[in-house]
């Protein structure tokens, strides 16, 4: 019997008595259980959207997330702010990690589209890959084709830009591909695009495999990110004792050695797409969303994410990103601030208020000053990911968190709303890595009493380094059950 997996991380004496609590506060049990499986799952499933520039990707992304926040634009060219977003159809959440075409460049347009698939595909469960049907079968479609058959993940086909019933015809021409059934689509009046979301939701698994899960003693999963010429390179090399990357810009390297097994502080770590991107002489402009791609795919298949900030330089708006990148994805997070040997009396000053102020959403997690290039403090990063990674695994039983609950509720109750006092009744943790809470109330609960609640959690329980991921239940208005 299987049964102590459907309840999230509760065991079968907690879960039941937890069910007992639950319909004498009034709550379906069939509700109860669908939150607490909802919260309990790990990382969701992630779609990569790939195809060449200009078949409508972005538009296609935007109908299925429901909003416009990819970028849409014919100039090639365009930085994006960010590739992944959360999307749901038929009460399944997932991720799409979306690769637009941003760039004409000069080595030839199969190379660019190659490359960025590639980071895409290797973050995903599942790809969609759009043609274009008034077009047909390009050849950088067919170098598409040959690169989604050697990855080996499922593929689901979209012809896209098939407005009417004339253009049934194309999308059938897209059998050639071989990648079956090509499903007609129009990105931009939403034609079809019902039937595609049931196949992708076809291809996608239930719950990803857990990439991060440790195989039995397999090495911790390290991603090593932050914006381009902030020191990764040079951190790894110091680490790893020996020059393991090479330290340049040299143009044309599309991919660098994505795994290295380094030993620290008498532990083997692995290091995953550690030595980010290269900004090569005919890319500038792309760079910044080329690395957010990289940054993406080493992301979702780390542990921990060791941030680095140049403290030379201001905290910027790509930092925020990648942070942010960072804590979506549900990972433990360590701040390194390289380069700290290089800063004056006046710099560390200002520096310190722009952490201050600039990083404050991650204030939980741990902080090391370090230098790449000098090794100081290096010492240091290990107890710091170490700490991130006990957080990330934390686990409060439900009693002790619903004691912890009764006493918050009590003395810092919800403001009164339209005459209404929502209360929270009960929780528990469904999982970890990272912890995921779900309350159940009386009534709505506003963003502040909840980033409150957050942060009495972490005073109370620690969870140093990691992001917390609460979910509420509102009881729904049929009494209480006698």
């Amino acid at each position: 019997m299987n049964d102590q997996h459907d309840h999230g991380a509760l065991g079968d004496a907690e879960y039941a008595e937890f069910m007992e609590l639950a319909a004498e506060e009034g709550f379906d049990a069939e509700d109860v259980e669908g939150a607490i499986e909802e919260a309990g799952h790990g990382p969701l499933p992630v779609l990569a959207v790939v195809g060449r520039p200009n078949v409508g990707k972005s538009t296609l992304v935007n109908r299925i997330i429901g909003r416009r926040e990819a970028v849409v634009e014919d100039r090639p060219g365009v930085t994006r702010d960010r590739v992944t977003y959360e999307a749901e159809w038929a009460g399944r959440r997932f991720k799409i990690v979306d690769t637009g075409g941003w760039e004409q460049d000069v080595l030839g347009i199969d190379a660019s589209v190659a490359a960025q698939a590639e980071f895409a595909i290797e973050a995903a469960d599942a790809c969609l890959f759009v043609v274009d049907a008034t077009v047909g079968a390009t050849d950088t479609d067919e170098a598409v084709v040959k690169l989604l058959r050697r990855a080996g993940k499922p593929v689901v086909l979209a012809a896209n830009k098939v407005d009417g019933q004339s253009g049934e015809a194309d999308a059938a021409m897209l059998w050639s591909l071989g990648l079956g059934e090509p499903f007609p689509v129009s990105s931009l009046h939403g034609r079809g695009t019902g039937d595609l979301l049931d196949e992708v939701l076809k291809a996608l698994p239930e719950a990803p495999e857990q990439r991060f899960g440790r195989a039995l003693g397999g090495p911790r999963r390290i991603a090593l990110i932050g914006r381009p010429n902030v020191g990764k390179s040079s951190l790894l090399n110091k680490v790893a004792g020996e020059e393991r990357v090479v330290v340049n810009e040299l143009a044309g390297t599309t991919r660098d050695p994505v795994d290295e097994l380094i030993e620290l502080g008498g532990v083997t770590w692995k290091f995953v797409d550690t030595a980010g991107i290269r900004k090569k002489v005919h890319l500038q402009e792309g760079a910044d969303y080329y690395a957010s791609l990289r940054t993406a795919a080493a992301v979702e298949k780390a542990e921990v994410a060791v941030i680095l900030i140049d403290t030379t330089d201001h905290i910027s708006v790509q930092d925020q990103r990648i942070i942010t990148m960072a804590v979506e994805s549900g990972r433990a997070i360590v701040i390194a601030y390289n380069k700290w040997d290089e800063l004056d009396e006046e710099r560390r000053y200002y520096l310190e208020r722009e952490i201050e102020t600039e990083m404050q959403q991650v204030s939980w997690a741990p902080r090391v000053n370090v230098s790449a290039k000098t090794g100081r403090h290096m010492e240091k990063l290990v107890p710091a990911i170490e700490t991130a990674l006990a957080g990330w695994e934390t686990r409060v039983p439900t009693g002790r968190l619903n004691a912890f609950l009764g006493e918050l509720v009590a003395a810092h109750p919800h403001p009164i709303r339209g005459g209404k006092q929502p209360r929270i009744l009960f929780g528990t943790q469904a999982g970890t890595k990272p912890p995921r809470f779900v309350l159940f109330a009386s009534g709505f609960l506003e963003a502040g009493y909840r980033r409150f609640v957050e942060r009495r959690l972490r005073e109370e329980f620690g969870f140093e380094g990691t992001p917390i991921h609460i979910s509420v239940r509102v009881r729904e208005k049929r009494g209480k059950k006698k």
